[in-house]
């Protein structure tokens, strides 16, 4: 017997051990792995910002293929990070995503609770905060250092609500429409697209924000901007819910 097979009476075991009924919901990851996740996730995706950001300033002076290696190295390790933990904790790597998930389970849904969302949000900021002082010290920079980048403009601000907005449409109309198993790429080809088409490069998540305020670098944001964009994102919660509704009409809630 080879160790991928499995001994008679652990196949009789498993047989008899019960089974939950067809469509019954399966027994959920304990909430302090889905923390844990939540944590590492976060804090690998603004490493993965911030680092591949300071990478991209130190071979080329060119803002436009900064911003290239930057979209890109996001777009891969975000996929990558979505298919690994998304199993274990939806991957949600976003405050608004954890929100606009607990304010439709209120409603009705399945997600997160009030106590489950508030260990989400801090799992994700601490994640942010953690990853970036994390790529800082792999580049030798200042482990922290507040930016100076000013994002307060309002056509940035604007662009933050059109990030987010699109975001949560993308991810709630996939769960609505069941291909949430198209997550890993959608998403993050997502994120890619909007780092070009939104002035504000695309943050579209407020642990993100914080955690970039931590770094004076490519990637950064000032102390100063980081409150403004938040409250963009958090429009932008509210608009993609409002437009999931309107466009993803479940079956039967309309008459004829």
């Amino acid at each position: 017997m080879t160790a991928t097979e499995p001994a008679a009476s652990d196949a009789t075991a498993a047989d008899a051990a019960p089974r939950p009924a067809p469509g019954a919901t399966p027994p959920r990851t304990p909430l302090t792995a889905r923390a844990a996740a939540e944590l590492v996730g976060t804090a690998a995706l603004v490493a993965i910002v911030v680092g591949s950001g300071i990478q991209a300033t130190r071979l080329t002076d060119d803002v436009a293929l900064q911003l290239l290696a930057n979209s890109t190295a996001t777009v891969f390790g975000l996929g990558v990070l979505i298919a690994l933990l998304g199993p274990v904790s939806g991957a949600h790597f976003n405050p608004a995503v954890t929100l606009a998930e607990w304010w439709t389970a209120r409603r009705g849904g399945a997600g997160v609770d009030a106590r489950e969302s508030a260990v989400y949000v801090s799992a994700q900021i601490t994640g942010a905060i953690g990853g970036a002082i994390l790529a800082d010290a792999m580049f030798g920079e200042p482990l922290v250092a507040w930016s100076q980048h000013d994002r307060s403009a309002g056509n940035l601000l604007l662009g933050e609500v059109v990030a987010t907005a699109g975001l949560i449409l993308l991810i709630f109309g996939l769960a609505r429409t069941d291909r949430l198993r198209l997550a890993p790429v959608a998403v993050a080809s997502y994120i890619g697209a909007a780092y070009w088409f939104t002035s504000s490069t695309s943050f579209a998540n407020p642990a993100v924000t914080v955690g970039r305020a931590f770094t004076d670098t490519f990637a950064g944001i000032a102390p100063a901007s980081v409150a403004g964009f938040i409250g963009m994102q958090l429009i932008g919660t509210v608009v993609g819910l409002a437009l999931v509704v309107v466009i993803f009409v479940r079956a039967g809630t309309e008459r004829a």
